[in-house]
This record gives structure tokens, C-alpha cells and sequence, in this order.
């Protein structure tokens, strides 16, 4: 990473290999945008990596998912690098965008805003779609074009959804207890009013069941784990994806989990299968 694209702002030592904390000027924000990257000790020694991006829920930021999941450990066992964008623009001054957990600040969605005045700076769908990963390919030791994508609640969704509408640029995907369907539960409604000016119509290229039920695919199987003790299960609808990835021929290995909430306890209980599914498809 010698090119001006990135600018290294902290590097830690871990689990054989190395965290850097990176910023760079995105052209899709139109800001500067903060995303960590774990390389393992192969990449390291020279060898170009599959990549997985790794989407954090709403709240979060850049540092979230690499902190809570315990993926680092085993990304580092199967040689596989980890790429954690931030959640959502910093520094858009948009009236509001602090105001709330669900709407603005770390709630982008992983959409394309079409509304003023968000439409200017939100467009975290073509920043992670496009050029995020080229800027990656570009100026790190990972290989063109070998990529999982996965996350965790909003990020899960993420995950599916830029999956679906691109089936070609990502070949593995999981997620944790995601928002199977946005258009239809209050985050998205809120969402729908403040970035797509109402237009409810905007959903179709952002939710996954709808996604699918336009007749979008993918090749490889979703590995989708949901805890059954999850407060927020009623707005995640995991039955509803079942039923989607069944119409649509869709390959869905939905894993139910008596006892097991929303937190990243849940997440660390299962990573180490995520990143095996990921390991399998990639390597």
C-alpha cells in the first residue's frame, strides 16, 4: 500500500499478521472515508488473498465488526484478508444525521440515496458495490476479483443485497440475523422517507426478498445464522427470506439458535463457521 490512495493512519500486529487503519477521499461520498483492513501472514510475504468484506449494523463503524466478531483469528487460520468499511458518510452535515441510531450517521444502508439533501453524500451501495473493492485490488495484496462478502444486522442485509444485485463480482456470502426485508419494517419506512424521498419503489434494488423475488440469484449458497432470543426478530423476518430464497431457487442454509440474541456474543459463536464457508468458496 505505497500509493497516495490510502493514507495509513495506525498498523497493529495480530494474529500473525497485521490491522491497518486506512482513510482515503472517496469519490462516491464525495468525503473522506475511513475503512480497516486485516492482512494475514501471507500477504505479508508477498501472496495476493481473497478478500472478504465484512459489513457492520447500525451504530457501527469501521472498527466494530473486527473488534466484537473474533473473525480476525480465524481469517488469519484460513490466509484470507478482511476488508471493514464504516457503516455510513462522516462529516455530511445533514440536518439530523446524528439525531437518531436509525437514520443518517452509521444507518446508511449500504444504499444510494436519490433524495436531497442525503443524496449528495449517502451512496454507501456503489461506494461498497465499486469502489471500495477496486480500490482495494488495486493497492493491496489481494486477488482481483476473489471476494466474500458478509455481515451482521443492516450489514447482513448489506451483504445480500449487494450479493444479489451483482452476482458475478462476489463469489461467497453469509450474514448474521439480517434485515431480510427493509421495505417492510420501520428502519426502512424511516429510511424510504428521509433518502428516497417516499418512493417505496427504491427498495427493490436494496431488499433481498425482493431482490429475489424479482428473480435475482446467486450461484454460491447464502450461510445465513439467525439467534431465536433476538429482540429485534419480528424486523428481521428470517421466515420471509426462507420463502424468497425457496421461490427464487435460491441456495439458503438458514441456521435457527435457541438461546442466542442480537449481540456479537452471537456472532463470535459462529464466525469460525463463516469464515470456513468463505475459506471453501475462495481458496
Amino acid at each position: 500500500m505505497t500509493d497516495s490512495s490510502f493514507t495509513l493512519i495506525e498498523r497493529h500486529a495480530c494474529c500473525g499478521g497485521e490491522v491497518r487503519f486506512l482513510s482515503h477521499q472517496s469519490r462516491e461520498l464525495g468525503l473522506p472515508a475511513r475503512v480497516n483492513i486485516f492482512l494475514p501472514k501471507e500477504a505479508l510475504g508477498g501472496e495476493s488473498v481473497p478478500a472478504i468484506y465484512v459489513l457492520a449494523g447500525l451504530t457501527c463503524n469501521q472498527d466494530t465488526f473486527l473488534i466484537k466478531s473474533n473473525a480476525i483469528r480465524y481469517a488469519a487460520e484460513y490466509g484470507l484478508a478482511l476488508v471493514a468499511p464504516d457503516t455510513s458518510p462522516r462529516g455530511a452535515d445533514v440536518a439530523g444525521e446524528d439525531d437518531t441510531y436509525d437514520l443518517g450517521a452509521g444507518a446508511g444502508y449500504y444504499v444510494d440515496a436519490t433524495s436531497d439533501p442525503w443524496a449528495a453524500h449517502y451512496r454507501m451501495g456503489s461506494y461498497i458495490r465499486h469502489e471500495l473493492p477496486a480500490l482495494i485490488e488495486q493497492h493491496c495484496p489481494v486477488k482481483a476479483g476473489c471476494r466474500g462478502i458478509m455481515g451482521h444486522s443492516m450489514g447482513g442485509m448489506g451483504a445480500l443485497s449487494i450479493a444479489l444485485g451483482d452476482s458475478g463480482a462476489w463469489t461467497t456470502v453469509s450474514a448474521f440475523a439480517p434485515i431480510a426485508s427493509p421495505s417492510r419494517v420501520d428502519w426502512g419506512q424511516k429510511a424510504t422517507a428521509a433518502y428516497f424521498g417516499g418512493h417505496e419503489a427504491e427498495w427493490g434494488q436494496y431488499d433481498p426478498c425482493l431482490l429475489l423475488k424479482s428473480g435475482r440469484t446467486h450461484p454460491g449458497t447464502f450461510l445465513v445464522d439467525q439467534g431465536l432470543d433476538d429482540e429485534f426478530l419480528p424486523r428481521l423476518m428470517p421466515d420471509l427470506l426462507e420463502q424468497a430464497a425457496k421461490d427464487a431457487e435460491q441456495s439458503l442454509q438458514l441456521r435457527r439458535h435457541e438461546g442466542y440474541d442480537h449481540s456479537y456474543w452471537f456472532v463470535q459463536s459462529f464466525i469460525q463457521d463463516h469464515l470456513k464457508h468463505h475459506a471453501d468458496g475462495l481458496l
